[in-house]
């Protein structure tokens, strides 16, 4: 069995797209995964499974919320190893980041075009910071994530013309330990 965290995109935020987590790890089952895990309810789902092609993982979990919820929602799935490899890459210092939730990190389906990174890069987004590495942007709010921001899912997703979903540093360290706690 191989360990996957799923990242759903926009769910249980502000009132919208609301689904229960119980109803949502039953609904997986019956996608044959094994050892469901959800971690708060903004769409953080831990899972084991045979399937090893992860875009298939991915296409699955959006079918199927589609199916039971009728909602269209972007799903990036990662490995233990591929957070580990996102935290041992964080590109800020400590002096860039004054709270704890930061850096962001938005995961994305794939690897953007350099074109599209060119692009991407050529906006001003004021005193907000990034740096795309691989399949990951790491994101630094000068007024916090709830700030008025250009840099947002939205925008990653139409620019690099990839799916992204965002989660804070803290989180992504939760989900590492909660990922080691099924070896």
């Amino acid at each position: 069995m191989h360990t996957y965290i799923a990242l759903l995109r926009g769910i249980n935020v502000s009132g919208h797209n609301m689904i229960k987590m119980e109803l949502l790890r039953g609904f997986l089952k019956e996608l044959d995964f094994a050892n469901i895990t959800t971690y708060i309810n903004s769409g953080n789902i831990l899972f084991q499974s045979q399937q090893t092609d992860t875009a298939k993982l991915e296409e699955s979990i959006h079918l199927k919320i589609a199916e039971k919820f009728g909602f269209n929602i972007p799903v990036v799935i990662v490995t233990l190893e591929g957070l580990k490899i996102v935290v041992s890459n964080n590109p800020f210092s400590e002096n860039e980041i004054s709270d704890p939730t930061q850096p962001f990190v938005a995961f994305l389906s794939v690897n953007p075009s350099q074109d599209d990174i060119a692009a991407f890069s050529a906006i001003d987004f004021g005193k907000d910071k990034f740096h795309i590495i691989h399949k990951a942007i790491y994101l630094i709010y000068a007024d916090g994530a709830a700030g008025k921001t250009k840099l947002t899912n939205a925008l990653i997703e139409n620019k690099l013309k990839v799916r992204a979903t965002s989660r804070n540093w803290k989180t992504v360290h939760k989900l590492i330990t909660l990922a080691e706690a099924y070896r």
